[in-house]
């Protein structure tokens, strides 16, 4: 592969990647071996898995109910709370931005701010209204923030309602910064919350109360979603004409 030289190229190279959820967040391979030009790795993962933030124990985890259910468990190298990815939800989409770029900042807080605006307009895109993004302060955090991502909204992130319904973290170095994102198409806490050691007790407190902290952008969306118009592909092309044509 040869890298772009004599300047930061602004065009976007998209690519998929599918593999296991721990693969996915390890190494990016591409931006690693040419760093200086935007990047959009659209992520598939090939199991189900709880990924941890990066200073989050693993023993927030019920490792027996996570191997029971074959969920593998795994830890990004990003802050915030844990996250279950499947094949289908949430859209997951990694953007790559060099130091060089107009894009960069080096305010880590700051540096959110362009990845939920372009999130916020395409959500418009598939009819989405009154979406808001979040500013470089946190925003509502419920009390179980620390423990799951979409109990409590960060720099950046996308809310419609006061819902939260597109997480963000970033992982950065000499290079550039790398942003995970999730757009969550279906919200229902109690997956996740079934593997996480909680007692019976506080999963029902933390199901009542993560309920209404996040939603779907099909839950949203309701009878006025267009045909198709929440499905992956659906999702991820919107965020893709977004980014290409700003």
């Amino acid at each position: 592969m040869r890298c772009q030289t004599g300047g930061v190229p602004e065009v976007w190279q998209v690519e998929e990647r599918t593999a296991a959820a721990s693969v996915l967040h390890e190494s990016w391979p591409a931006a690693e071996s040419c760093p200086d030009g935007r990047r959009i790795a659209v992520c598939r993962p090939t199991g189900d898995a709880v990924v941890l933030g990066s200073t989050q124990s693993p023993d927030v985890v019920d490792a027996d109910a996570a191997a029971s259910a074959g969920v593998a468990v795994v830890r990004r190298r990003s802050g915030g709370g844990a996250v279950l990815v499947t094949a289908e939800d949430p859209v997951w989409i990694d953007l790559w931005v060099p130091t060089g770029d107009a894009r960069w900042s080096a305010d880590v807080a700051v540096a959110f701010a362009w990845v939920g605006a372009a999130w916020a307009r395409a959500l418009g895109r598939l009819g989405l209204d009154a979406v808001e993004v979040q500013g470089p302060a946190p925003g509502d955090c419920t009390r179980w923030a620390s423990l799951v991502c979409f109990g409590g909204v960060g720099a950046g992130e996308v809310s419609v309602g006061g819902r939260k319904v597109v997480g963000l973290a970033q992982r950065r170095n000499r290079d550039g910064a790398w942003f995970h994102t999730a757009c969550v198409r279906h919200w229902d806490p109690n997956p996740l919350l079934d593997l996480l050691d909680l007692s019976p007790g506080e999963r029902a407190v933390a199901n009542d109360g993560l309920g209404t902290a996040a939603t779907g952008l099909s839950d949203a969306l309701g009878s006025s979603a267009p045909e198709g118009g929440t499905a992956p592909d659906a999702v991820t092309a919107a965020l893709l004409d977004e980014l290409a044509s700003s």
